[in-house]
């Protein structure tokens, strides 16, 4: 990225609602700030075994508050610690033979599919509804009350407040508010129509659309990912167009040929063929299908890489020797070192389920990365991603919701001549070069920056 003249050295704070460790646009966005001169925070959650503060290898700091539902509660410092030390108590007092009986039983459940929750009636639904808006509220309460300690502690004066998601957005706020500094909002899903907010009663949806809706409006730009995302922000937020700074990753030369880190780091044989699902471990994203799916793409290994809610229930699932050793799990990777690990699959695999409007429209970070690595795809043939996978010649598209289907894509990819493969590698280099990479993502970004503080950024 080219730096023109008259860049004024500025300060950014960026807040997320996470630990931060492993958020690619996070470390896009501050290294890329650092490079021009800037000074970054990153303002994030404490979580175990984490530093209260680092600095980042890129050049940016990185400070971790504590965050808690129960520190938001608006009671005195000393009733908040007290409860908080009963709870360390009763987890601390919970038998062990109970939690080695339910790690059991969900290791058995993994073996033969993943696990999913007892159905729920209506009132139940509302009742966890009203209880997950009150979570939220108190955990955005608590990160406000600590962020802002914490800045002022610091003397930190920033021009710009970036926050990350609809949990990071009112810190970011009452962050600016505080400091005078601009705030922008990325909003980068559909929260409202993404993962579990997507299946709480329609009132509790109402409730919390009407609170992002005035958060988005409070803040000075909003920011997204995609198009069709910002299409629906502007709609529901009642706000201009939303600037779109899509999640591509930097200009990267993958090695040639391709280095063998999973064979090395799994002891895979080598005829493998690597299958990489890289990215959260949650329902809805197609691991499921894709679980379905290797049984019937001979002499392939499923890699999943990454974190999340479905990780121990993935591992049972790796361990189990009904698999045949079809399925591995490894630890997501810091966003520095990811390309150098997708480069070296041999398909990544991104069947995304079409369960709601956000993952109908989502372009998710995996498909730029797969693109960055030089790595064919096979992806959901959904709005979001099938005008991308089409126009460039990446990969296939499949119907994620059926494995056989799933399989056959992949073994097309796999068994293809190796012509055919080094065209795909070809065209997915050359799409992200020219088109989908950060650079020019972060060009845009810099341009928002310097229309809210009137310096170049």
């Amino acid at each position: 990225m080219s730096e023109p003249a008259g860049i004024v050295p500025q300060r950014a704070l960026i807040v997320l609602p996470t630990t931060g460790e492993f958020d690619s646009r996070t470390y896009r966005i501050a290294s890329a700030l650092v490079a021009r001169g800037h000074e970054v925070t990153v303002l994030a959650r404490q979580g175990p075994g984490l530093p209260a503060a680092e600095d980042h290898p890129a050049g940016y700091r990185i400070v971790r508050v504590p965050v808690s539902a129960v520190d938001g509660l608006p009671l005195p410092g000393w009733a908040r610690r007290g409860i908080e030390r009963l709870r360390a108590r009763r987890r601390a007092a919970r038998p062990a033979a109970a939690s080695s009986a339910a790690s059991s039983a969900t290791a058995a459940a993994a073996s033969t599919g993943l696990v999913t929750s007892p159905a729920r009636g209506r009132l139940g639904r509302l009742i966890g509804g009203l209880l997950r808006i009150a979570a939220i509220v108190l955990t955005v309460r608590s990160q406000r009350r600590a962020a802002l300690a914490s800045v002022r502690a610091a003397g930190l004066g920033p021009d710009l407040v970036h926050g990350m998601a609809y949990m990071g957005i009112p810190v970011a706020l009452e962050l600016g508010r505080a400091t005078g500094a601009k705030v922008v909002y990325d909003a980068r899903d559909i929260y409202l129509e993404a993962a579990n907010l997507a299946r709480l009663p329609r009132p509790a949806r109402a409730l919390l659309a009407r609170v992002e809706r005035r958060w988005a409006r409070r803040a000075d730009r909003v920011l997204t990912v995609n198009r069709p995302y910002a299409e629906v922000m502007a709609a529901r937020f009642g706000v201009p167009l939303p600037a779109i700074v899509m999640n591509c990753s930097y200009r990267y030369l993958p090695p040639d040929p391709p280095a063998r880190r999973f064979h090395e780091r799994l002891g895979l044989d080598p005829a493998s063929r690597v299958v990489l699902y890289q990215g959260g471990f949650s329902r809805e994203r197609g691991i499921e299908q894709l679980l379905e799916a290797i049984g019937l793409v001979p002499s392939a290994v499923l890699v999943l890489l990454g974190y999340g809610p479905l990780q121990a229930e993935l591992e049972a699932r790796a361990a189990d020797p009904a698999s045949g050793g079809r399925v591995r799990v490894l630890p997501a990777v810091p966003p520095s070192e990811l390309l150098d690990w997708v480069a070296a699959a041999d398909v990544v695999a991104m069947p995304i389920q079409p369960t709601t409007l956000n993952h109908r429209l989502t372009t998710p970070n995996k498909l730029f990365e797969a693109l960055a690595a030089g790595v064919p795809v096979v992806a959901s043939d959904l709005p979001g991603m099938a005008g991308i996978v089409a126009e460039t010649g990446c990969g296939l598209l499949v119907d994620p919701t059926d494995p056989a289907a799933l399989a056959a894509a992949l073994r097309a990819i796999l068994d293809a001549p190796a012509a055919d493969r080094r065209a795909w590698r070809e065209r997915a280099l050359a799409a992200a070069h020219a088109t989908y990479n950060w650079e020019r993502q972060a060009a845009v970004l810099l341009d928002e920056y310097t229309k809210l503080t009137g310096r170049r950024w």
